[in-house]
């Protein structure tokens, strides 16, 4: 149960430190009688204009089996503090918070009552000791335009494959917002790369928290957390790879139906225990709500897709194919609500941008035989073409997507009929590269099959993450890139810039 206060004329300690009224009256310290809780970090999300989610989760000892990171059998106190500097002089919002054992000893505060458009810090306490700090932001109010904002946005972590330095880098550029759309974790059991997981693949609720354990351990990682407010989507590997809806992509490892419904429910009660979001996302039996829309003022709307949940078994056996099949009209990745959803989300034109945060490839990218991934949009055609009409029909002025999953880099124009390459440009698309996913690539910038899809305008096989920078006027976006992610540091450079301009829809190079 969440307990809140505004500051009063009442002494208040976290940490070492009283508080009376806004004065910072240093006490002496006492040694902590537990080891310390907080080695998976803090972090923040879901910012709205007058709150914030804040995040931890108790783990003196991340990796322990039974996936409660060394806590007791016990619910726990954790208390937190909200201030508008770095040292917690002047303090704006306090409370506490019950850490449940049944939770894994994560905690998701709401911190309410804060003013808009404005930057904050964090910290918690528990058993003694006190968290690192975070950095956190408001949106701005509805009825404002707010600052211009920088915005980084990234995708597919897989440990094994490198080091988190694209975090890091991300984390220096101190971004305002951070979008994660997917594949924070990798299910599989150990495999061969520069760093290796524990345990086998994950199935039980036990070994999604430690997995998660071992992922936010990482220094880097947790770096970026506390840099910026998240938003999160998953894709696929929070759970299983390429799975649909309630369909597996094969039976490996082998689960009954009843064993896979568990599996499901374990790793979205993990995910969500994990993660900086709202108590509205929190799961509900086998299912768990995470599409929505976050405003950014009169700015920007985010509107945050769920692609797996919903979605029909890809067709024709998935893979890349000739598929006739992904044209049904019946077809849909997104689920007929959510679609509804997310055309009357855009009809609204509640900002100047509408972005829309996604998991797998939106453009067309056929082969010269006309194969396409039936685990991208281009499986599931109908349902593309029914949210590209439906954004045209209400007149959206700047929609952009925003893409994960292929571990590539790549800017797209969206087009009001992708076989005729002189038709209307309607959109855009950006994708971000992975973090480590594949590797450290291959550095190749040709565009694959651009003959046949020359609405694709740049590609990009190297790791990081895409830094965007939100105006009334454009979007600028850079193509952040690092050479190496199997040696931990790399430099990053930008590998390619390009605008998005108010009112005209598709990729302007820089």
């Amino acid at each position: 149960m969440l307990r809140m206060t505004r500051l009063s004329r009442r002494i208040f300690v976290l940490g070492g430190l009283a508080t009376v009224g806004t004065t910072i009256v240093p006490l002496s310290s006492a040694r902590a009688a537990s080891p310390y809780p907080f080695k998976l970090g803090v972090a923040s999300g879901e910012p709205a204009a007058d709150s914030v989610v804040l995040w931890t989760r108790l783990a003196p000892t991340p990796l322990n089996a039974d996936g409660q990171g060394g806590m007791p059998n016990a619910d726990v106190t954790v208390e937190w503090q909200v201030s508008t500097t770095d040292t917690f002089s002047s303090l704006v919002a306090q409370g506490a918070v019950t850490a449940r054992y049944s939770d894994a000893h994560s905690v998701h505060v709401v911190a309410g009552g804060l003013a808009a458009d404005a930057d904050y810090y964090y910290r918690f306490r528990a058993q003694g000791h006190i968290s690192p700090v975070g950095r956190t932001r408001t949106a701005p109010a509805t009825s404002t335009v707010g600052r211009d904002f920088t915005m980084a946005f990234a995708s597919c972590a897989h440990y094994e494959s490198g080091y988190y330095t694209a975090y890091r880098r991300l984390a220096e550029d101190r971004p305002d917002l951070v979008l994660h759309l997917g594949d924070y974790i990798y299910e599989g059991g150990v495999g061969s790369g520069v760093r290796q997981h524990v345990g086998a693949e994950i199935v039980s609720l036990a070994d999604y928290r430690r997995r998660y354990a071992l992922y936010k351990s990482d220094p880097d990682l947790q770096a970026a957390h506390q840099a910026a407010p998240w938003l999160v989507v998953p894709d696929d590997h929070e759970v299983e790879n390429n799975y649909a809806g309630t369909v597996r992509e094969n039976n490996t490892p082998a689960l009954t139906a009843a064993q896979w419904t568990a599996r499901r429910g374990a790793a979205y009660k993990a995910y969500y225990e994990n993660m900086p979001l709202r108590p509205a996302s929190a799961p509900s039996g086998n299912s768990i709500p995470l599409y929505r829309r976050v405003r950014w003022g009169q700015l920007a709307t985010f509107h945050m897709l769920d692609t797996r949940q919903f979605r029909d078994d890809q067709a024709c056996g998935d893979g890349s194919k000739v598929c006739a099949d992904a044209d049904l009209a019946s077809r849909s990745i997104t689920g007929a609500a959510q679609e509804a959803w997310l055309l009357d989300g855009l009809g609204q034109k509640l900002g100047t941008w509408d972005i829309i945060g996604q998991q797998v490839f939106f453009a067309r990218q056929f082969t010269s035989t006309g194969a396409a991934s039936m685990d991208a949009w281009d499986g599931y055609r109908a349902s593309r073409s029914r949210i590209q009409a439906g954004w045209q029909q209400r007149g959206v002025r700047n929609p952009v997507v925003l893409t994960g999953d292929v571990h590539r880099a790549w800017a797209n124009d969206l087009k009001a009929d992708y076989a005729n390459p002189n038709s209307a440009t309607i959109g855009t698309e950006l994708v971000c590269t992975s973090i480590t996913s594949s590797g450290n690539g291959s550095g190749t910038t040709t565009i694959p099959n651009v003959a046949t899809n020359p609405h694709l305008k740049f590609h990009q096989d190297r790791r990081g993450y895409t830094r965007t920078t939100i105006t009334r006027t454009q979007i600028r976006a850079d193509f952040r890139s690092l050479a190496s992610v199997t040696e931990h540091g790399a430099a990053i450079t930008t590998a390619r810039s390009f605008a998005i301009l108010d009112g005209r829809p598709g990729l302007q190079a820089l």
